[in-house]
């Protein structure tokens, strides 16, 4: 049976925030066996930001790897080409809801499932991180973090920016108490989780004092396991 690829989830930060900081976006391109690989943004769930396309190349383009992105609000391109094409795909933060609900509608879930099963590596920060999972803690609702199902290409939940928003370590606790979530990893901003066939792999740290965390309910009381992390 062959392996399916590659997930990497990113807690917060990267070259969003600040494109010449580029440790995790160097260790991602480093999981490739190409020597410049094709790696394609896809910058939906911020409406395809227009500074956040321009930082993903003033990062990428300083790399070893061929840079390009999907855009779905203008005219668009044939994406089942541009996904065959792609060594690695990073998925933009942003809302998590409406970027779902686009890529079902142009069937782009179907193409990274295919990709997954391929052996691509996918990747992505915040909306991006958890849209891999069964599901994810998200604030695509202005009121409050909600639960949501995701693609599920890897089992459990995953919540982002766990320590840099303060309404984030309560809620998974208080859903995961309640029923509401399922156990899984809490990411920090400035922190990663690799996935290699499906399979936990490590936690990659670029910001200092960041962590990864995996959250579960044992007898009635929360159980927060601090990964062992790899420094960058």
């Amino acid at each position: 049976m062959s392996e399916v690829g590659q997930v990497i989830a990113i807690g917060g930060g990267g070259f969003g925030r600040n494109p010449n900081h580029n440790k995790i976006e160097k260790y991602i391109l480093g999981q490739s066996n190409k020597a410049n690989p094709n790696i394609v943004f896809i910058p939906t769930a911020s409406a395809e930001d227009k500074s956040y396309i321009v930082n993903f190349y003033s990062c990428f383009s300083k790399l070893e790897c061929r840079p390009s992105h999907i855009n779905f609000f203008q005219r668009t391109p044939r994406l089942n080409s541009i996904i065959n094409q792609a060594d690695i795909i990073y998925v933009g933060g942003g809302n998590t809801k409406s970027m779902l609900a686009v890529w079902r509608e142009w069937n782009l879930d179907r193409l990274l499932a295919k990709a997954y099963q391929n052996g691509k590596i996918l990747c992505g920060v915040s909306a991006g991180a958890i849209c891999w999972f069964e599901q994810g803690i998200t604030d695509s609702w202005a009121s409050n973090l909600n639960t949501m199902d995701c693609l599920g290409f890897l089992g459990g939940m995953a919540c982002p920016h766990y320590q840099e928003e303060k309404d984030r370590r309560p809620t998974v606790h208080k859903m995961l108490k309640q029923g509401e979530c399922m156990p899984g990893y809490a990411i920090d901003g400035g922190a990663a989780i690799h996935f290699k066939n499906g399979d936990y792999h490590a936690s990659i740290q670029f910001y200092p004092e960041s962590r990864v965390y995996h959250v579960s309910l044992v007898d009635g009381n929360i159980n927060e396991e601090k990964m062992e992390m790899t420094i960058l």
